[in-house]
């Protein structure tokens, strides 16, 4: 069986903060009395109900909100919602109309008093999960699953990522029997927690059934800074998987 983690997940509190940000006792309830348990599980309530909120189910036309992240901050008095979002003008509306509806919404879910803020994704081609959601996007679209994955691989390392790897797993092209197709470009090295390694997973609906989304993205090094897209140190052919021989030596 596979020892697998997921990256965020691994390097959470070590080289980056929790996506929720508030303190609550373990057992007894808090002040405004919920205990941690109950605040926990509001929070995934908050993002799921965020999701399917933006998520216009009904239009089949309709495009995917491309949410990046959702965090989570509470004070005694209010809890703050960031949206990170590669169309932040598609969830403010008009006028704010869209996020006003969100908020009042939101605070008929929880009965609390709820700001809801909105950061722009400065660069969506090397976001994990919007990778995921645009290839989500074109599978529903009846697109090519090969040649969606090969396009946005090469639009991440375009973009400046130091590797790439994608796992779609289901009935792909229609097929009666499911089955995963992998692809990877570059370097993903997971067990070293300096490198910015992000994750990405959504589901594809087809009328055949769901087609399951996995992206890991290299962004660089989170001691040395932002990745620079002109650095040319890594090169794609040479760290792609399936270029060695039997023993992990390499091909003759």
């Amino acid at each position: 069986m596979g020892q697998k983690v997921r990256p965020t997940g691994f390097r959470t509190g070590i080289m980056r903060p929790w996506r929720s940000t508030w303190y609550a006792p373990k057992n007894s309830p808090a002040a405004d009395g919920n205990s941690f348990a109950e605040l926990l599980l509001e929070d995934a309530s908050i993002r799921k109900f965020v999701q399917n909120y933006l998520t216009d189910k009904r239009d089949r036309k309709a495009t995917r909100p491309g949410i990046a992240d959702i965090r989570i901050e509470r004070t005694r008095e209010r809890v703050i919602v960031t949206i990170t979002s590669s169309k932040v003008g598609a969830i403010i509306g008009k006028k704010g109309e869209k996020i006003d509806k969100l908020t009042k919404a939101l605070e008929k879910l929880t009965r609390r008093h709820i700001e809801v803020k909105t950061v722009e994704v400065t660069r969506p081609e090397i976001d994990a999960q919007l990778i995921a959601e645009d290839i989500a996007e074109q599978l529903e679209k009846r697109a090519s699953f090969r040649r969606t994955m090969k396009q946005a691989m090469q639009k991440a390392m375009e973009g400046g990522a130091k590797g790439v790897k994608l796992q779609l797993s289901g009935r792909l092209g229609g097929a009666e029997m499911a089955r995963c197709e992998k692809g990877m470009e570059g370097s993903i090295p997971l067990s070293t927690l300096r490198c910015k390694v992000e994750y990405g997973f959504t589901e594809a609906t087809t009328p055949q059934g769901n087609i399951g989304i996995k992206v890991w993205v290299n962004q660089g090094d989170y001691i040395t800074g932002v990745i620079d897209a002109t650095d040319t140190s890594v090169n794609p052919a040479q760290k792609r998987r399936g270029r060695r021989g039997p023993g992990g030596g390499p091909r003759n």
